[in-house]
């Protein structure tokens, strides 16, 4: 296994991202783009989540593939920015197809950003409808990480957080990408150190090249949550994409999507918790044109789970300092 030639979600074949951001807010949306409907599904295990249009993704209801994924900031207004990105999508003619109708479809998930020092003075109505619609207009293979998107104003207990992605290459061919805003109420780094839970999953110094400290430290194990400096704690919760393109069913990527979730517990500490809305959505852009084998489809959730533990290390690396800032960023 290797990354693949970006180290991003896009290494996908089918898949754009795009990011809208707003610094002044301190919050942004990042969308991503099927170039064609694609297989969907979602696992939520954190315990506060915030989410429009999941429940289609089940395996057993009708609609089968999604046009486009939307991760956004703030909260439950964020979910507006999926309105935006329904609005660009429908003037493109896209959408399920209701007799004379397109209604495209367009999932969504949002972390909370409101207490992060932004300006979130906006009057009668959120902005994040426009950054939707702005975050599809600049959907593109290249795009930005770290504060950027529904990564700007995300925090961690330690530092920063911010937007990630990586990339996977199989030996068979298949390759999976993650794409994630990190913003999680615990830590992405072990104890009071610099180096990331996710270590032994690094691939070229790509978050650092730090490795896991030695020797490691006694109270590592104590959780660091942003309950220590604050004592609600609640602007919180790691949303994130988990993508491939192998030919799999709903059923199929939801097993994708919760294996990914393993990236969560590997690269976060404490994870899932009661007060984070952890999501993976997962999509199956088929462009391999291959059903995965039994044991290749092994391999594949083996590598959702490095592949994610990878993005969110790398979120967290990239996030850059700005003024203003309530967290130092890892970079400093």
């Amino acid at each position: 296994m290797k990354p693949g030639p970006k180290n991003r979600i896009t290494d996908v074949a089918g898949l754009k991202v795009g990011n809208a951001t707003d610094h002044a807010l301190r919050s942004g949306v990042t969308v991503v783009l099927c170039d064609e409907p694609a297989v969907a599904a979602v696992q939520v295990l954190g315990g506060a989540p915030g989410t429009r249009e999941t429940d289609l993704l089940e395996p057993h209801n009708t609609v089968q593939t999604v046009d486009a994924l939307v991760l956004s900031g703030g909260s439950a207004f964020g979910l507006d920015a999926a309105s935006g990105v329904q609005a660009a999508l429908r003037g493109a003619g896209r959408g399920f197809a209701v007799g004379p109708f397109r209604v495209p479809i367009v999932p969504a998930a949002i972390l909370f950003d409101l207490m992060n020092g932004g300006d979130k003075d906006w009057g009668r109505y959120p902005p994040y409808r426009e950054l939707g619609y702005a975050a599809l207009a600049n959907a593109a293979e290249d795009f930005e990480t770290g504060s950027a998107g529904a990564g700007t104003g995300a925090l961690t207990a330690t530092f920063k957080g911010g937007l990630g992605s990586a990339s996977t290459t199989l030996e068979t061919g298949f390759t999976v990408g993650a794409l994630v805003a990190v913003n999680a109420l615990g830590s992405a780094t072990v104890g009071e150190t610099r180096h990331f839970w996710a270590a032994p999953f690094e691939e070229a110094q790509e978050f650092g090249g730090l490795g896991l400290p030695f020797p490691f430290p006694a109270d590592a194990r104590i959780p660091r949550t942003k309950m220590s400096r604050r004592p609600t704690g609640t602007e919180n919760t790691t949303i994130a994409v988990i993508a491939t393109d192998a030919v799999l069913s709903k059923a199929e990527a939801k097993r994708l999507a919760i294996a990914a979730h393993d990236g969560f517990a590997r690269a976060l500490w404490p994870a899932h918790t009661p007060l984070d809305g952890d999501l993976v959505f997962a999509l199956a852009t088929g462009k391999s044109g291959r059903v995965p084998a039994p044991e290749d489809f092994i391999a594949l959730c083996a590598a959702a789970a490095s592949t994610m533990a990878r993005a969110i290390a790398r979120g967290v690396h990239d996030a850059t300092p700005m003024p203003g800032d309530i967290m130092p960023s890892w970079a400093r």
